[in-house]
């Protein structure tokens, strides 16, 4: 018989699976299974074998649980890549829509009245705590509808955790508006200081654009009414 088979053997009784015996001797596991088919092997040799199996088949789950988030993780960030290069530039037709739609979500819109009646004065004014969106708006302001600079005002609120003058300033950098052109900061209690949100959630408070023209106001109403018609 020969010295591989012999050794092949004495390795199967010892609890080795046929992946570890091909690994040692080097031998196929067609050849393998053609010398080990009749062998018996004992209780405690077949548990070592599921027992290794079972966790070989494990770890190769994970390692394949962890190319699939990599893969995952490759194809998200190249669809981003590639949407982002869609997105090239606006167009002033792109900026309508766009700061329309903005203030259609964000902005108010709710006709002022007094004793029950409206009001003929309505400002152009729109809140939110995301810089981005903030400065899309701003840009619609300035390239789309003509709003000097000196128009554009800007209010601030903050909470208990924040520092006034550092998120000043990083709104003044930001939006670019004249530093003469910002109220009064408002402190406010947020609702993560009574620990139903997380605290960092606003991490640069929030911030009111205005813009006190009335003419304006109905523009863009009108604008977002001519959206509307587009559904």
């Amino acid at each position: 018989m020969r010295k591989d088979k012999i050794l092949a053997i004495k390795l199967r009784l010892q609890g080795k699976s046929y992946g570890e015996i091909q690994k040692s001797l080097g031998v196929s596991k067609s050849t393998l299974s053609e010398w080990l088919s009749n062998v018996v092997i004992s209780e405690q040799a077949r548990i070592r074998i599921e027992q290794r199996s079972r966790k070989k088949s494990v770890a190769g789950l994970i390692k394949r649980n962890k190319q699939q988030t990599i893969n995952a993780q490759i194809r998200a960030k190249n669809i981003r890549k590639q949407a982002i290069a869609e997105m090239a530039d606006l167009s002033k037709k792109d900026l309508l829509i766009l700061g329309s739609a903005l203030y259609w979500a964000e902005g108010y819109k709710k006709l002022k009245t007094r004793n029950g009646k409206e009001v003929t004065h309505h400002g152009v004014s729109l809140t939110n705590s995301d810089p981005f969106l903030v400065k899309i708006f701003l840009r619609f302001l300035r390239e789309y509808c003509n709003v000097p600079e000196e128009k554009i005002k800007a209010g601030l609120r903050i909470f208990e955790h924040h520092n006034a003058d550092e998120i000043l300033k990083f709104w003044q950098k930001e939006t670019k508006i004249l530093s003469s052109n910002f109220g009064k900061i408002y402190r406010g209690i947020s609702i993560s200081s009574q620990r139903k949100r997380p605290f960092n959630r606003l991490p640069y408070g929030v911030i009111q654009i205005n813009v006190n023209n009335t003419a304006l106001f109905h523009k863009i109403m009108g604008y977002i009414e001519g959206i509307k018609k587009l559904v």
